[in-house]
């Protein structure tokens, strides 16, 4: 009786963080190149109360008696879907259509990977994104600039004021990973190269493997609202089947202590 108590416990604390990963993926549903997680369950171990014996007549029995304990939480798989593109007009918003991630440094000197292609330029014309961390490799774009083009393959082209023709400045390149849901999340929508994702592989955007680019639109994030809606659903009515079998189990444990001789 008392397995019953731990297992059904076991799962509400797996719906719990289930809940907790839904939530997140909810609270970034406009988060630029935010990609949404999953959680990932596994049952626990089995007690045999019985092994598969021999019969009377030589045979085995067909199957054993066990009973597991429980569910626990395996992993956080991070699904790279790419989101919808919303136009927006703004020269340094840039999209990548395909696979890939751009490249930051950190003020540690770590590189670090994004999708969110919302741009910005620094008091030097650095390109940098949001939090002021400069794109690999570093582009300059000069004060005189009138109009700044971004090819698809990553070509930063400006045209300067007194000039006719168009001036390249810079390349943005593109970094790939054997296994994109090996990377390590640090928040402000930058991803780390870890072990499991394996070391980034960089090139141009539309090399053979590797997105294009595509200038004047965002990446949103690829969380659908409906469909997190109803994983809620299930995992709130996951959570009150867990809690009734605990409550059951309960009331069976009240049953047997009330017996009399």
């Amino acid at each position: 009786m008392m397995r019953a108590l731990w297992s059904a416990s076991s799962g509400m604390l797996a719906q719990q963080l289930n809940i907790d990963v839904i939530s997140h993926n909810l609270s970034n549903v406009n988060t630029n190149g935010f990609k949404k997680s999953r959680l990932e369950f596994q049952d626990l171990l089995y007690e045999t109360i019985r092994g598969a014996s021999p019969t009377a007549d030589g045979g085995y029995v067909p199957s054993d008696l066990s009973v597991g304990h429980g569910v626990r939480p395996s992993a956080t798989l991070r699904i790279f879907s790419t989101g919808n593109l919303q136009l927006t007009q703004n020269p340094l918003d840039v999209a990548i259509e395909g696979d890939g991630f751009f490249v930051v440094e950190l003020p540690s000197g770590e590189e670090a990977y994004t999708r969110d292609g919302s741009l910005k330029m620094d008091s030097t014309g650095r390109i940098v994104t949001s939090d002021g961390y400069p794109i690999q490799p570093e582009i300059f774009i000069p004060q005189d600039t009138i109009e700044i083009s971004i090819t698809t393959d990553g070509t930063v082209s400006v045209l300067r004021g007194g000039n006719a023709m168009p001036e390249q400045v810079g390349q943005i390149q593109l970094a790939r990973f054997s296994n994109p849901a090996g990377l390590n999340s640090l928040g402000r929508n930058l991803f780390g190269a870890t072990v499991a994702s394996g070391e980034p592989m960089i090139n141009n955007p539309g090399a053979e493997g590797y997105g294009t680019i595509i200038q004047n639109f965002l990446e949103m994030s690829n969380v659908h609202v409906v469909e997190e809606m109803v994983n809620m659903i299930a995992a709130q009515r996951a959570y009150e089947i867990n809690s009734k079998a605990i409550q059951a189990a309960d009331e069976m444990l009240g049953t047997a202590s009330q017996l009399r001789r």
